[in-house]
């Protein structure tokens, strides 16, 4: 690439340098250079390839009207249909929907499999909503957003404050407008509806096998490390499960308004049903009170964000004592965090390939719909084992060759995967 085009590239990243879609600019901007990325490529590949902004008018519980500001993003679909989740938030913006659904991009061709990146969101608190409301924002984002997802398009899926009800009005309004049932054109739903079994724990899964895999490449064994999981959502509360059942011990557990300490180590069982019970770890009898902001500086082997993006930070990096981190959540830490990390030798396992596991499943998902066969449990968590180890051996492999952290890897890998079939499909003119 001549200066010119890597001047621009560096001015319009320093532009985005504040934002989410940003951060990722600098993730992608590295490995690029390291592959020599062609410049032409190079420019397809940081420019979304459509995004689309809906308003979502819906009559609320006391008559009033009330209209919701909805996003869908296509990154890029060069590998196959858009995938990625639809999230609810008030804090939702285009910027961070852009960032997410490039995430996917690489994310999918991490894991080596036939999707391109899409996510999706919708500017709400669906905490203040009631189901009805919810159901209604729903069906009517779906409807405005129908022309531009499809089996073969645009594949939605769970993502925050959405489950897997959510995903079933999605798939029947699509329905509807199709004119025959289609399970295929989402993910995450419920087993009685062509869902996947071990669906709902194949994030957690994931990072359990990332986890461990790690563990083994830095020499520390499972079943005498000391974890502590940021977030205890489907992603969190999994992992903290599946490791605890592969002897680890968890002595730390946070979330959105608490968390909890034990040295000794927690019993996930029963954090589990304190958590079913009052939908938070506060208040968790099973060991000290834990503030959210002490939980990065405790004295830990492994360290898990797995709650929402940008929480480890150059505030709370230098506090970090883990020897190994690994991002359930998207996105959990800034490019300056994670270079001061690496710096100091911490194995940082990227988002990207540590939480790759949920799409790799969903894939599986939408191949069982699409041949109406569906595989027992075991079949599909021996499936995601495969795929997990492949994705992992590869980038740790792509690590040592270009002497690069694990996150640096994981976008050569992607972005070479995504380049090269770029190159083959040529330029549609």
């Amino acid at each position: 690439m001549n200066a010119r085009t890597e001047q621009q590239f560096r001015r319009r990243t320093d532009v985005l340098g504040g934002s989410t879609f940003g951060a990722m600019l600098q993730e992608f901007n590295v490995a690029a250079r390291l592959l020599n990325l062609d410049s032409g490529i190079w420019k397809i590949l940081t420019h979304p390839k459509r995004q689309i902004i809906v308003s979502c008018p819906i009559q609320m519980d006391n008559g009033e009207i009330e209209v919701f500001t909805g996003f869908r993003v296509q990154y890029n679909i060069t590998l196959g249909p858009a995938k990625g989740g639809i999230r609810y938030h008030p804090d939702v913006s285009l910027d961070e929907v852009t960032a997410l659904a490039a995430w996917m991009t690489w994310k999918c061709a991490v894991a080596h499999i036939p999707f391109g990146g899409g996510k999706g969101g919708v500017i709400c608190d669906p905490t203040k909503m009631s189901r009805r409301e919810i159901e209604a924002l729903t069906r009517r984002y779906v409807a405005e957003i129908i022309d531009a997802i499809g089996p073969e398009k645009d594949v939605p899926a769970p993502d925050v404050n959405t489950n897997d009800q959510i995903m079933a009005w999605v798939m029947d309004t699509y329905s509807m407008h199709v004119g025959h049932t289609t399970t295929s054109v989402v993910t995450g739903k419920p087993i009685e509806m062509g869902g996947s079994l071990g669906r709902r724990e194949a994030t957690g899964r994931g990072v359990m096998i990332a986890t461990r895999e790690a563990a083994k490449h830095v020499g520390i064994d499972l079943k005498k490390t000391r974890i502590a999981v940021q977030g205890f959502g489907n992603v969190g509360s999994v992992s903290a499960q599946l490791l605890a059942q592969q002897g680890a011990r968890i002595v730390a557990v946070d979330d959105w308004k608490g968390g909890v300490y034990n040295e000794k180590g927690i019993d996930i069982e029963k954090l589990l049903a304190h958590t079913g019970q009052h939908r938070t770890v506060d208040g968790f009898a099973g060991g000290d009170p834990l503030p959210g902001e002490k939980l990065f500086g405790l004295d830990v082997d492994v360290l898990i964000p797995a709650a929402l993006e940008n929480q480890i930070t150059m505030e709370n990096a230098p506090s970090i004592k883990a020897k190994i981190i690994i991002e359930g959540a998207n996105g959990p830490t800034t490019p300056d965090a994670h270079r001061h990390l690496h710096e100091r030798g911490v194995f940082v396992v990227p988002d990207i390939l540590a939480n790759s596991s949920g799409v790799t499943t969903s894939y599986f998902e939408w191949v069982q719909d699409r041949y109406g066969y569906f595989w027992t449990e075991a079949e599909v968590n021996e499936r995601l084992e495969r795929k997990m180890f492949e994705a992992f051996s590869e980038v740790l492999k792509t690590a040592i060759k270009f002497n690069v952290d694990m996150r640096t890897a994981a976008y050569i890998v992607a972005i070479n995967r995504v380049a090269t079939v770029t190159r083959m499909r040529g330029m549609y003119a």
